[in-house]
């Protein structure tokens, strides 16, 4: 499906959405720091919401990397 950038939260994050039998693997990648968070959801959620649930991990996994 490929790689799509958005900017979350002011920073640019990229997406590559990639099909894996009847799951769909979403990493997505902060491009300033290459700090990456994937999940794994249905095909039926939409890229939409697997987009934003990537989006709200990476934020998660930044926010616990600030404060270490």
């Amino acid at each position: 499906m490929g790689i799509v950038g958005d900017k979350g939260g002011g920073r640019e994050v990229l997406f590559e959405l990639t099909r894996i039998g009847n799951a769909v693997k979403v990493p997505a990648v902060d491009a300033k720091t290459g700090v990456d968070a994937s999940i794994v959801g249905a095909p039926t959620m939409g890229e939409e919401m697997l987009k934003r649930n990537a989006l709200r991990k990476l934020e998660y996994v930044l926010k616990r990397r600030a404060g270490e």
